[in-house]
């Protein structure tokens, strides 16, 4: 049998097929999973029937939109956007993606894949009594999915029968005066929400399609309807959207979470991801870069004159026409992120197998970041190596009455995150609050496990009252951290530094490090001296692991210099010159 999708994503992987970066590696992530599917790491596998049978299904359906009919012809991003999402299946036979965000410029076939989408599991995915949505923050948003499953439907007359109202001919029946569309045979209802009209909890969609993301000033439509789908074997919440011009922004953060997962920083494998758009480093106005953002609009020359004359008129009038070209047509973040912490592709390049197994015995300086309440708190240890380069270790923790709510609010796994023994979920159901001395035992376990050499601690003061006892069982100096851009600039620099010349290393499996050095940002005082940050609105992304390596890099620097120094080599060094300096003057 015919492989479209993966025969695609070979094309786009080996450069045959002209794409930008990320949907190249969305590309990679499928033949990568490939290689390890139905193994103990990856229990996924690949269904090319059922993959095509969607596939099938939308080739017969007609586009009645138009002087005249048509039928649907896919195009090869559309193959592998909707293939792949129905083709992934886990151990249980149930499909992978219970999740996925795709976002290009507009007017490139969006909507129209989740037309597609709904009308096939309303109909045709084996599931009755199901309920299926369109939600948007406004009705008339959430009606544009709605009515593009409505005339794929009566531009039908298999799906439609002879009356498109009759719940008794065809396949199904649309109620537009009710923007509800039902599934004959499945009982499958099919119903356009939004926010002003009563989207809430409770719903459990077995398919939802999150219409133009970017205009959403919350996640709380997502969040409803994600939430509602926990006990459902199978699910889809689609979120369709085109980048925006702000990015404090539930979306601006799904976008760099999902870029994450992209680039393997970030692991979710109920989530498929695809982001048409230009590479950091193109040229904006050439117009060869038009289809990285615009497969279907550029893969038509008419249409792709449109966009060339398009592209001309902004870069001649500049301003808001420029603007809304930037962000609308080559999906592009108008603000996009020049004042982050790191590269993320830098980062990834520091990524090592090393573990503490490998640092036993070794010299470290810890650092320290205290939540204020229930949030996330962080340990860190940094161990200099021979080499100039540093190795950090990360280790987080977290009141167990506050991890559902952060899974939720951070859109982060750290139920998974807690099994893969990269944070500590702390006392019982009811309690809210961080215990700190489960750092200090943490602390010393693996000080006393890997016979580690701690030279000192660098703590964030904050929080710290009642917590410097212990301390300072530990026996070593205590450097209190203070948060500002003047205190911390020097090592905040040095550690950007260091990560973009790889000189960090850290273990590849830590995720939820990685996120977090993914969300921090940089900000300057009136000096142009720098901390680490995170958007002020932002509060959910997490940065403290960041923190803590900081503080521990603070430590180092501010106290381990002479540690660093081995005074026996160095006596050694002095002998060998004295010797030599003595030698010459008996010559001379």
């Amino acid at each position: 049998m015919v492989d479209r999708v993966t025969e695609y994503a070979q094309k786009v992987v080996n450069r045959e097929i002209f794409t930008g970066e990320l949907h190249r590696l969305a590309c990679e992530r499928h033949l990568r999973n490939l290689e390890v599917q139905n193994t103990k790491e990856f229990p996924y596998y690949w269904d090319i029937a059922k993959s095509e049978r969607i596939l099938e299904y939308a080739e017969t359906l007609t586009i009645g939109e138009g002087f005249e009919k048509k039928p649907v012809q896919l195009l090869g991003f559309q193959i592998f956007d909707m293939g792949c999402l129905f083709g992934w299946y886990n151990q249980k036979g149930k499909r992978r993606f219970r999740r996925s965000y795709e976002s290009m410029a507009r007017q490139n076939s969006k909507t129209f894949k989740n037309g597609i989408r709904g009308t096939y599991i309303a109909g045709f995915s084996g599931y009755y009594y199901g309920k299926l949505f369109t939600a948007a923050t406004k009705k008339r948003q959430a009606r544009l999915a709605w009515e593009e499953m409505s005339k794929f439907i009566q531009s039908d007359e298999d799906l439609a029968g002879e009356d498109i109202s009759s719940e008794k001919d065809g396949m199904f029946a649309v109620k537009d005066y009710k923007s509800t569309i039902i599934a004959n045979q499945t009982h499958c209802t099919i119903e356009a929400l939004s926010k002003e009209s009563g989207l809430d909890d409770g719903f459990r969609a077995i398919y939802a399609s999150v219409d133009e993301y970017h205009q959403h000033k919350t996640n709380q439509i997502y969040k409803a309807l994600y939430n509602g789908t926990k006990s459902l074997p199978e699910t889809l919440i689609s979120i369709i959207t085109t980048r925006g011009d702000k990015i404090n922004t539930p979306c601006y953060e799904l976008d760099n979470y999902c870029q994450n997962i992209l680039r393997g920083i970030a692991i979710a494998e109920d989530f498929f991801v695809d982001i048409y758009t230009l590479d950091k480093n193109d040229d904006i106005w050439d117009p060869k870069n038009l289809i990285k953002a615009n497969p279907y609009l550029a893969a038509n020359e008419d249409t792709l004159n449109v966009l060339i004359t398009d592209m001309q008129t902004a870069k001649d009038m500049g301003g808001n026409e420029q603007r809304d070209f930037i962000v609308k047509s080559l999906n592009m973040w108008l603000n996009n992120a020049d004042d982050l912490f790191i590269d993320a592709e830098k980062w990834k390049e520091c990524e090592t197998s090393k573990t503490l197994e490998n640092m036993r015995g070794k010299i470290c300086y810890a650092g320290i970041d205290l939540s204020s309440g229930g949030d996330l708190t962080t340990i860190s240890l940094e161990f200099p190596l021979d080499s100039e380069k540093f190795y950090i270790y990360s280790h987080s923790f977290m009141p167990k009455g506050r991890l559902e709510e952060h899974i939720i609010t951070d859109i982060a796994p750290y139920d998974l995150w807690e099994n893969d023994n990269l944070i500590t979920i702390t006392g019982g159901n009811s309690e809210y609050k961080n215990d700190y001395k489960f750092i200090i035992s943490h602390l010393k376990e693996i000080i006393e496990a890997y016979d580690l050499k701690l030279k000192a601690i660098g703590y964030d003061p904050h929080n710290a009252d009642g917590f410097l006892s212990d301390l300072e069982e530990f026996g070593v100096p205590l450097l209190q951290v203070t948060q500002s851009a003047r205190f911390l600039n020097d090592a905040t620099v040095d550690m950007r530094l260091n990560i973009k010349s790889k000189k960090i290393e850290y273990d590849k499996q830590n995720e939820l490090l990685s996120w977090s050095f993914s969300n921090a940002k940089v900000v300057a005082n009136s000096f142009g001296e720098i901390k680490v940050d995170k958007e002020p609105k932002a509060k959910t992304k997490r940065i403290d692991p960041v923190d803590a390596c900081i503080d521990a890099h603070v430590a180092y620097m501010k106290l381990g210099k002479e540690e660093s120094v081995d005074i026996d080599k160095e006596m050694e060094n002095y002998l060998q010159m004295m010797n030599w300096k003595k030698r010459i003057e008996v010559k001379n």
